[in-house]
């Protein structure tokens, strides 16, 4: 029997994302990636006698929106707790984070599954201090600590045991990276440690109502790992299981070189924090039209664009999916179908020519210097077939970028301009009829198809300025004469 068809995977991740403020959760410090270690902490951050925390009041905005954008309830009233424990780079010997009363309930994220969208339920977000870093290999004999990032808000998104695959956490992460990103609350660099996500696994027999014992894979710091992370935990578990062997709930952590998991420490049942409410902290008190500010303030989301341009536009689910990988992509093509009624041909021309030189530069699309407007004319000229799209794409795109020139100004100047004067295309085609008698003979005797070879011909002859159109026409007219 096919072990994937006896057993099934049960997974909930929590995925913290650093929140994008400028200084720390209670304290001003700021919270810069890559400065010189410990030049970014102070008294509060080190909690030292006397030092009192202060809330950041973005923070609490950022964790609303975000939390918006998740179909969450937000809490009217919620507070914070020190949850005690111990670690080198944790230097209150606590964390204030959020347990009892988190300021985001419940909730949902849509994923595409093979099966279609499906709604992975949220249990909820809270908001929490980072701590610090240990650093194992700058020092052979010790640990180093640094303590830039202590203090860092975050917040947890904390999902219900509701994922069934590494396929699935994949695509929830990946959601979770872009919604961040889509609304300002996180960069969702996850090589700078801006999002992070630890996943919680179990294996149980299918049809069986009750949870496997779980094991928890900490720090995985790309999407590409979670995905490698939990298929090793999958199997390896129904390897034990299969062995009649008991599973061991675990902390693990990932090794990237082998795609591997490894044990840090055996865990019990429930861990003792010791969870008190922070004495120095009163509790988030929020209104109404507090959250309705927010709300009101949150740009259009990517199923709510996505389901727009198959509506209004008519573009294909998976163009407009296409077109909603990124805010920055999808506000280009809404500025750009402000200055032309093409909306297929914008679309097609971002996902095609454009994406392909992103990818290529390593550059965002803003990065490229190309402007909306740009675009529109540019896709004027080739409606009004003043240019063909090849040319357009593979010359006069790239020589647009980072130049202000009208596209229209810049063809001419290169001489890229399509050639619609008969006496010039006559010429051309009658010297590819000259030169291919017997491709001519095999036409006229019905191989048909063969036009499309005079036209590759004579378009080689003005290199690539006859225009098609007219060039089909003369060709057709001649050879059946």
């Amino acid at each position: 029997m096919d072990l994937s068809q006896k057993y099934q995977a049960i997974i909930g991740l929590e995925v913290h994302a650093q929140l994008s403020t400028n200084s720390k959760l209670f304290s001003g410090d700021s919270i810069a990636f890559g400065n010189a270690p410990n030049t970014q902490v102070s008294p509060i951050a080190l909690a030292h006698p006397g030092s009192l925390p202060k809330l950041n009041q973005r923070a609490i905005e950022y964790a609303v929106k975000m939390g918006l954008a998740c179909n969450c309830t937000i809490a009217e009233q919620s507070f914070f707790a020190r949850k005690n424990y111990f670690y080198p780079d944790l230097p209150k010997g606590y964390q204030i984070s959020q347990h009892t009363h988190p300021i985001c309930i419940g909730g949902f994220v849509t994923i595409k599954t093979n099966e279609g969208e499906r709604a992975v339920q949220l249990n909820r977000i809270h908001l929490e201090e980072d701590a610090g870093k240990s650093i194992h290999d700058q020092d052979p004999d010790n640990t180093c600590i640094d303590l830039n990032r202590a203090g860092t808000p975050l917040i947890e998104i904390v999902t219900e045991p509701d994922l069934f695959s590494a396929e699935e956490a994949w695509n929830y992460v990946t959601e979770i990276r872009k919604l961040v990103r889509w609304i300002g609350v996180c960069d969702g660099n996850m090589e700078e440690g801006s999002l992070r996500c630890d996943a919680n696994i179990s294996v149980r027999l299918r049809g069986d109502s009750q949870l496997g014992t779980k094991v928890e894979v900490k720090n995985l710091n790309s999407i590409r790992n979670v995905k490698k992370a939990i298929e090793f935990e999958i199997d390896r578990i129904i390897q034990e299981l299969e062995k009649g062997n008991k599973i061991q709930q675990q902390t693990r952590s990932f090794n990237a070189d082998n795609d591997t998991t490894f044990a840090i420490r055996d865990k019990e049942e429930a861990n003792d924090y010791r969870y008190f409410p922070d004495p120095d902290l009163p509790a988030i008190q929020l209104t109404a039209a507090y959250i309705d500010s927010i709300k009101n303030q949150l740009p259009a989301l990517p199923h709510q664009l996505i389901q727009n341009y198959q509506t209004k536009y008519q573009l294909s689910a998976y163009d407009a999916s296409q077109l909603c990988e990124e805010k920055s992509i999808a506000h280009f093509f809404e500025q750009t179908i402000q200055l032309t009624s093409h909306y297929k041909m914008v679309a097609n021309w971002i996902l095609g020519p454009i994406k392909q030189l992103m990818n290529d530069s390593q550059k965002n699309i803003q990065g490229l210097g190309l402007t909306p407007i740009q675009l529109a004319d540019l896709i004027e000229l080739i409606e009004n077939g003043k240019i063909n799209f090849s040319t357009a794409a593979s010359k006069l795109l790239p020589a647009l970028l980072n130049n202000s020139t009208a596209p229209l100004e810049l063809a001419e100047s290169l001489n890229l301009l399509q050639v619609s004067d008969s006496n010039e295309l006559e010429q051309w085609v009658n010297a590819t009829i000259e030169s291919m008698p017997d491709k001519v003979k095999e036409y006229q005797k019905g191989k048909k198809g063969l036009i499309g070879l005079f036209v590759g011909e004579v378009k080689k002859k003005s290199k690539g300025k006859a225009d098609p159109k007219i060039v089909t026409q003369l060709l057709e007219q001649k050879l059946n004469a």
